[in-house]
């Protein structure tokens, strides 16, 4: 009898954490390692699991695949360590228990634009591997991105026809972190083709259960639960999970009420916690038919439009000037207020905001750009750097942005910490700057990161940065097209520096819709123009340019020249893009306020000629 014609008949009881016990005997490294240097230790937690009452084991092999295995420098011996977890689990099972080869989700519980070639790699070669030593089954668990299970499923599900087990896992009860419901994730793995469909990880039994009673009885697969024991407490510089086993004997009842089958432990389990399940289902058969709990769909509200445009509608029709002005990296704010109220009056339509350049601390800019927003009535795009705020930052700040009316933001990668104030600050990037652009837009749904309803859509128009002064500016427009693939509304580009770079810039991104900022950064002198040049990353000085600004002799004459240099510019870059971004050296606004001017006189000036040219036609 195979495990599909066993879970026909009755309940039965899977085994439960393997890494928590481990960590538990003081082992804190790479577990799968074990399965070669310490195969007794992975022998006896298999045996105490079965001695618990465990009728399915899994094999010690959840991160043996090569990207994982990397981290250890262990890639080269994905076959060995995964065949002989095999081996050890059916030495262990005998004949007594089914053996499931463990495949874990390679993303995890962070975020991710896309699945790469690497990670379908790396999968298929752990995949052969478990199926090359006849595995029972399979087990798919602790995949939080939807998209990677169902990948990987149908990888699975053509080259072999074993059971398949796939548990997705939740930050929020009962919705997955991309807002899909559990019910429907669970019906769509079931259509493509998994024998057992679950949850496991992250939650414990209550909130498990809460999202199972929403949860129809699959009409192809059986419905599985792996939960945790209980959320983790982190104490004395190690996680710790309650551990009350007695509160899975009265669960595992009320799982079987659900409609599981097939029920174990994930983190923070032990033999124990099995042993009080197989108690709570002693005596008990499965439900087939059961009360289906209606999940609540929030009603997710609309924002109310604000009255003014915001700059992405703005460059998308007419000329639009923006003009970045750094925080101060004190608290004498003056300097910046007097430069913002300058720039307003000068027609700019919005300033922007960079979020601790260079890596270095300044007043935050979600706080300058509220003020200025308030007390001068100038629109502010906010840089958000994926540096230095994890997922709970992050949203928490997306929120607040939200709240305060601020719908324009750059979303950005950062500069790294080393080059810094603080070069031995840690760099979080929970997520690339495609990633955060993806998650903009899912708040833009009124869902969550979590998943979790907003009950509110944000409106939030999302900029992405354009590097021209690269080697191969075809393979830039690569990644600036992904940016707009994932949602990027408009585009910001780093200062140019050449009339040739503008319009090479232009043929490479001409077939892009998205509405374009040409970067403009007026030099001030010889060393500015060196110190860019040479230790800024994504900025590059033609030699005429260092030159012009080498000669001069003085530093009226030097601002001149940086000036004349920036308008030269600028008339070309007017020929061939709407949007022209003032970058604001040392927050000298003054020369921004020249530039400001100029683009409004020289924009004039073509707006007459057209005309002109037009009637004469």
């Amino acid at each position: 009898m195979n495990l599909l014609d066993s879970l026909k008949e009755r309940i039965m009881i899977g085994d439960g954490a393997t890494g928590t016990l481990l960590y538990s005997y003081g082992i804190d490294r790479c577990f799968e390692e074990l399965n070669l240097t310490h195969p007794d230790d992975i022998f006896h937690i298999h045996e105490e699991y079965l001695k618990a009452g465990a009728e399915v084991i899994q094999t010690n092999t959840y991160g043996a695949n090569y990207i994982k295995l990397n981290r250890y420098g262990l890639e080269e011996r994905v076959k060995e360590i995964n065949s002989e977890a095999v081996k050890i689990a059916r030495k262990a099972a005998k004949k007594d228990a089914f053996v499931v080869g463990t495949i874990g989700g390679i993303h995890g519980a962070r975020f991710y634009s896309e699945l790469s070639e690497e990670i379908k790699r790396s999968f298929r070669e752990q995949l052969y591997c478990l199926l090359f030593e006849h595995v029972d089954g399979l087990l798919l668990e602790t995949y939080y991105d939807l998209d990677e299970l169902i990948t990987v499923l149908k990888i699975a599900r053509q080259v072999t026809n074993i059971p398949i087990i796939t548990n997705v896992s939740m930050h929020e009860p009962g919705v997955l972190e991309n807002g899909i419901l559990l019910s429907e994730a669970i019906k769509r793995l079931e259509d493509l083709g998994a024998d057992v469909v679950g949850v496991n990880c992250r939650l414990g039994p209550y909130h498990v259960l809460k999202a199972l009673e929403t949860v129809p009885i699959p009409e192809k697969a059986f419905l599985s639960a792996y939960p945790n024991s209980s959320l983790p407490e982190f104490r004395n510089g190690k996680l710790l999970y309650k551990s009350e086993p007695e509160y899975f004997k009265k669960f595992a009842a009320h799982f079987r009420d659900e409609g599981v089958r097939l029920m174990g432990g994930c983190c923070g389990t032990t033999p124990a916690h099995i042993r009080s399940m197989k108690e709570g289902i002693q005596g008990l058969i499965p439900v087939k038919k059961k009360k289906v709990k209606e999940q609540a769909r929030i009603e997710i509200g609309e924002t109310k439009k604000l009255d003014e445009l915001t700059l992405f509608e703005k460059v998308k029709t007419k000329r639009s000037i923006i003009v970045e002005l750094d925080t101060p990296k004190d608290l004498d704010t003056r300097k910046f207020f007097e430069g913002a109220k300058a720039l307003k009056e000068a027609g700019i339509d919005g300033l922007t905001v960079a979020d601790n350049s260079l890596a270095s601390p300044r007043i935050c800019n979600k706080t300058m750009a509220s003020l200025v927003k308030r007390d001068i009535g100038l629109s502010s795009l906010v840089h958000v750097t994926c540096r230095d705020r994890n997922l709970i930052g992050m949203q928490s700040h997306l929120m607040g942005l939200h709240t305060l009316g601020i719908r324009d933001i750059l979303a950005i990668t950062g500069d790294p910490t080393k080059i810094g104030d603080f070069p031995g600050a840690t760099s979080v990037f929970d997520v690339t700057s495609f990633d955060l652009i993806k998650l903009i837009k899912q708040c833009n749904e009124g869902i969550s990161f979590s998943g979790k309803s907003l009950k509110q859509k944000t409106n939030f128009h999302v900029a992405a940065a354009f590097n021209s002064n690269v080697h191969n500016i075809g393979k830039s427009a690569e990644r600036l097209e992904k940016k707009i693939q994932f949602g990027a509304d408009y585009v910001l580009t780093q200062p140019i520096f050449s009339r040739e770079k503008i319009i090479e810039t232009w043929e490479a991104t001409k077939h892009i819709k998205a509405p374009i900022y040409i970067g403009i950064m007026p030099l001030v002198s010889s060393k500015n123009a060196e110190f860019l040049h040479n230790e800024v990353p994504g900025i590059k000085l033609t030699d005429e340019t260092r030159k012009r600004m080498a000669v001069a002799k003085s530093p009226e004459q030097a601002l001149q020249i940086g000036l004349d240099i920036a308008k030269k510019l600028i008339d070309t870059a007017i020929e061939y893009f709407n949007g022209i971004y003032l970058i604001t050296p040392f927050i000298r606004y003054e020369l921004s306020v020249e530039l400001a001017k100029y683009i409004q006189q020289r924009t004039k000036e073509l707006d007459v000629k057209k005309q002109t040219q037009f009637a004469l036609s």
